[in-house]
C-alpha cells in the first residue's frame, strides 16, 4: 500500500514503476520487465556467439562476420556480451574505429538507460 503523506518527488520501488500490462483475451499478466529481460539474454547471448564465431574464421581465414552486424547486434542491446567477448577471445581489441564505434554505442546506451531511470523515478 502506497503511502499517502509521501513527497511526489520521492523514489519509487521500480516493482511499482513497471506495472503489468494485460494482454489477449484471457487478460494475462505480462510485465514489460520480464520480455526485456528475455530479449537482453538472447541478444547477449547471441551476440558473443557472433563475436566467437568471428575470431574463429578470422583464425582460419574464412569469410568473416561483417564489422557492421557485429556492431549493429551491440546497438540492440549486445553490447555487454561484445565487450566481454573481446576480452575473453582477444578479438577486436585494437581495431580502430571499430573499437571508437563501441564505445560510442556504449555511452548512446548508457545516456538512454539514465534517461529512462530519471524518467521513471520521477515522471511529470
Amino acid at each position: 500500500m502506497a503511502d499517502d503523506n509521501a513527497p511526489a518527488s520521492s523514489l519509487k520501488p521500480l516493482s511499482t514503476l513497471l506495472k503489468p500490462l494485460r494482454f489477449g483475451p484471457m487478460n494475462s499478466d505480462f510485465v514489460i520487465a520480464e520480455y526485456l529481460t528475455y530479449y537482453l539474454i538472447a541478444i547477449n547471448l547471441f551476440t558473443f556467439t557472433a563475436f566467437g564465431i568471428d575470431k574463429a574464421k578470422a583464425e582460419a581465414g574464412h569469410r568473416r562476420i561483417s564489422e557492421a552486424n557485429l556492431l549493429s547486434w551491440a546497438m540492440m542491446g549486445g553490447t555487454p556480451a561484445a565487450y566481454a567477448a573481446r576480452a575473453l577471445f582477444r578479438h577486436k581489441t585494437r581495431k580502430q574505429p571499430f573499437s571508437s564505434h563501441l564505445h560510442m554505442i556504449l555511452v548512446v546506451q548508457l545516456a538512454l538507460l539514465g534517461f529512462l531511470a530519471y524518467t521513471l523515478a520521477f515522471p511529470a
